[in-house]
Parts: C-alpha cells; sequence; structure tokens
C-alpha cells in the first residue's frame, strides 16, 4: 500500500524533528524551542534580498540555523503554547506543503488535522506532499496503521483533536495519553488479557465510559448488555458533537457504535432499567452520568430558564438576547453555539476568514485581518469568580475558546451575584451596584451533578457494582 510504506517512510526519515514541528511538542529543554519556517530577508551585508520559497529555513531558538538538509515539514509556525486544537479543520496547513514542494529537492512531510487514511491518500495523490506525519492519532489507536493497511478505517478509534490528555498533559508535565484511549501510555498497567471466567455483565449508561466499559469487558470475552435509557448512545460526546470545533466527537460515538457490534455487546436503547432488571447479572457497572445542577436562584423555573442540553439539543428556541450563568467550559461551550451559525470548522476558506488566516501572505506568520462572522444574537456570559473567563480551560486550547467568544462580541461579566429571574430579565450585583440584563432567555450552565440513584439499592441486594465516569 503506497500511503503506508510512505507512511513509514515519513517516521524514518522526517524524524525526531518532524515530529517535533509537527505537533509543537515544547520539551524539557535548558532554552525554549520554538520552531519556525521563515525567509531570509537580507544577506551578510546587510544588503536587501528578494524573498523566494527556496530560501525557507528552519530555525531552532537556543540553538543554530540548519539550511535545507533535513527533510522540510510544512505546517506553519508553531509556538509553544499554540497547538492544533478543536475548531482547527482537517489538513488546515497542507496547501502549505503543496506550495513549497516544487521549490525544494528534498521530501515534503505534511502534518497536523490528519487523522484518518482517507485524507492521507488525498494528500498523497493530489501530490501535496511525499510524506505524511501524524502524532496524536497513534495515541488515539495504536493499530491505525494496522488498519489503513488491512483497509478497516472503520474500526480506527479517531483522534478529536481535544489536546486535554496529550498536549495538556505535557505542557503540566505530565503523562501524556489520550481522552479516547487512556490505555495509551499505560498499557502495563492496565491490561485487558481474556478471561478466565466468562460473567453477565451489565453496563448502565451508553455514554463515553459506558461505551468503553462495555467494550473493554467484552473484548475480554465476558457476556455484556447495555441499557442507554435515550434513544441513542453518546451521552455527553453527543452533546460535545454539536458545539462549534467539536464536530469530531462524533467520530468517537462512530467508532464504539461499531465496535459495539464487533464485539456482540447487546444494546438495549430506551430502556430505562431499576433495581430488579440488574440482579441477575454477575457485575454491574454504573455509567448513568451527570445532570445538570440547578441553582437556588429566585425564578429558576421561570419559563425563560432553559438547561444547557435543551439549548444545545435545540429542543427549546433560544431568542435574540441570552444570558448564559456560569462560564466554565459547559458555558464557554454553549456561548460558542449561541454565537455561531455555520461552523467554520467544516469549511477552510472559511475558517482562514475567521481567524486571519491566508496561507498566501508574503507576510510571516501568513496572517491577514480576521473577518469573524457576526453573531445571530446578543450573549451575555456570566459567572459568579471573579477570575477570567475559561481561567480553567486546557492550556493548548483555552486562549481559542476565549478569542472566538471575544471575536463575536460576547459580554463577559465576572464577580456576579445572582439576585433573580422574573420577567424583565435576570438580575444581578456586580461591584456592589445591581445591573438588570434585559434578556429573553437565560441558559443555566452552572456544572453538573451525578446521577448515582442506583448505587445503594444494588448494594443491598448484594449485586456487585462498580460506579465509572461522570456517576
Amino acid at each position: 500500500n503506497p500511503m503506508i510504506i510512505r507512511l513509514v517512510s515519513a517516521a524514518l526519515v522526517a524524524g525526531f524533528l518532524a515530529a517535533v514541528v509537527a505537533t509543537g511538542l515544547q520539551l524539557a529543554l535548558t532554552s525554549p524551542l520554538i520552531i519556525a519556517a521563515e525567509r531570509y530577508e537580507t544577506q551578510a551585508s546587510a544588503a536587501p534580498v528578494r524573498p523566494t520559497p527556496a530560501s525557507l529555513i528552519v530555525r531552532v531558538h537556543g540553538g543554530h540555523d540548519h539550511g535545507t538538509k533535513d527533510p522540510s515539514v510544512a505546517g506553519g509556525e508553531v509556538a509553544p503554547d499554540w497547538q492544533p486544537g478543536p475548531g482547527l479543520p482537517r489538513m488546515a496547513f497542507t496547501e502549505v506543503a503543496e506550495r513549497l514542494r516544487p521549490h525544494v529537492d528534498l521530501p515534503v512531510v505534511t502534518s497536523n488535522r490528519i487523522n484518518m487514511p482517507d485524507q492521507a491518500e488525498q494528500a498523497l495523490a493530489a501530490g501535496q506532499a511525499d510524506l505524511v506525519q501524524m502524532a496524536r492519532p497513534w495515541l488515539a489507536d495504536p493499530q491505525w496503521a494496522t488498519k489503513a493497511e488491512s483497509g478497516r478505517a472503520e474500526t480506527i478509534n479517531t483522534c478529536i483533536a481535544c489536546n486535554q490528555a496529550c498536549l495538556d498533559h505535557t505542557f503540566q508535565r505530565k503523562v501524556a495519553s489520550c481522552l479516547v484511549n487512556p490505555r495509551a501510555a499505560h498499557e502495563t498497567q492496565l491490561v485487558l488479557s481474556p478471561t478466565t471466567r466468562r460473567k453477565r455483565v451489565a453496563v448502565v449508561g451508553g455514554g463515553p465510559a459506558g461505551l468503553a466499559a462495555a467494550v473493554s469487558a467484552a473484548e475480554r470475552g465476558h457476556a455484556v448488555e447495555l441499557f442507554e435509557a435515550g434513544d441513542d448512545i453518546g451521552g455527553q460526546f453527543a452533546l460535545a458533537m454539536r458545539i462549534p470545533g467539536k464536530e469530531e466527537f462524533a467520530e468517537t460515538i462512530r467508532y464504539y457504535r461499531g465496535e459495539l457490534e464487533r464485539r456482540a455487546v447487546a444494546l438495549h436503547l430506551g430502556r430505562r432499567v431499576g433495581v430488579d432488571d440488574l440482579t441477575g447479572f454477575d457485575e454491574v457497572v454504573l455509567a448513568t452520568g451527570v445532570t445538570p445542577r440547578v441553582p437556588e436562584i429566585t425564578g429558576i423555573d421561570h419559563p425563560m430558564v432553559v438547561t444547557y442540553p435543551e439549548a444545545v439539543l435545540g429542543t427549546r428556541e433560544i431568542g435574540e438576547r441570552v444570558a448564559v450563568i456560569g462560564a466554565g467550559g459547559i458555558g464557554v461551550d454553549v456561548t460558542e453555539l449561541l454565537t455561531t451559525g455555520a461552523s467554520p470548522t467544516l469549511d477552510l476558506k472559511e475558517w482562514q476568514d475567521e481567524w486571519g488566516v491566508d496561507p498566501f501572505s508574503p507576510e510571516r506568520g501568513g496572517l491577514k485581518d480576521a473577518h469573524p462572522a457576526p453573531s445571530p444574537r446578543t450573549v451575555y456570559l456570566v459567572q459568579r469568580k471573579e477570575t477570567k473567563i475559561g481561567a480553567g480551560l486546557g492550556k493548548t486550547s483555552g486562549w481559542v475558546h476565549r478569542a472566538a467568544i471575544k471575536a463575536k462580541g460576547v459580554h463577559q461579566i465576572i464577580g456576579a451575584a445572582y439576585e433573580r429571574i422574573d420577567d424583565e430579565g435576570l438580575h444581578i450585583t456586580v461591584d456592589g451596584k445591581p445591573r438588570t440584563l434585559a434578556v429573553d432567555n437565560v441558559v443555566v450552565c452552572t456544572g453538573q451533578e451525578s446521577v448515582r440513584d442506583l448505587v445503594e439499592p444494588l448494594q443491598a441486594k448484594g449485586v456487585t457494582v462498580h460506579v465509572i465516569g461522570g456517576a
């Protein structure tokens, strides 16, 4: 398979430098490592020189300059605090490699947000690059190449570019792992060996934790039944995939849907089970997830109040003026949803306009004036804490979300006390001064509470219970 040969060749030829450039990892070095592609603008004599694509160099700060002796890696300028995370379209920088390739006589490696075989094949078949380099997809599924080579792309556990357990961990000096494959880098600690005694296992809840538990138990050889009260699997991922920039979360649901079938897990949708339904199983895994936390605010039951699942799923109509209370990860996500029409992540040109990226610009960094699409709503994002909005978001993606809501003109209010909700809107107090936000809706994003109502009744019946995930 030509693609597999080129993928393996990329690993051998590009080596460590390619991996660092493509993923932007900041290693524990004495001096900061910043890899940037730039043009010479002056000669040693300081005489001006006309920039040409052939004059591209790779510079390692804290080290020395290298000419084009190593394989050229085209992925744009990568700085320690910038990573290709949620919101970046697939193959976003491949056209940079395509522009570079005719001007050098070395193999050109393309990288960043290439996570499935069809994209790699597309880049190679179109002549955009000689090699394809990936990093995070190998954490999500170490069998990526084997599955691609054997024509089983649909069985790949796709990297969703969330950065939560890989790059965010790296910058915190923790072990890099993977949100959709927690066994990554822990393979010797979490060993899924074949069972010596086949058991009947019930898994309650079809969210990410329940799906992973059901598939893993079945992989070991147990007889597994998965019960989901809703009409489909996915849990919180089924909400996340509707947020602009997080569409890739749907790939995880796609993967597990296939795994349930391949592992012969009996799936029961629309089935809310009770204690009596579960007493006949040898083991019960409760992955019953979370429910939105409802704060104690006068008027919280007003008709204008909407929960975040209602807002995300579109089961309640949202007006043109909205207050979002709670500015953690959920509040920021909901705010992006409410201020975005069509997701620019699904259209590379729209994304480039949104963020001011111009791959054809002669200027360093390839930037132009950003033209974000206007928000269809006026949104107030309010929190009780006095810290900045989104302070707890991931290091490598938090800045993206903060920049996005700022570009949409979101009114950010911190240090607010929630007084009441009535027909006039949301009444708050900020810096000792009363204020009324005249809004059509108040979307509640004030956290989550675990759903554990089956734990004690099952234990009282002598059932072996394992509680996982949000529960």
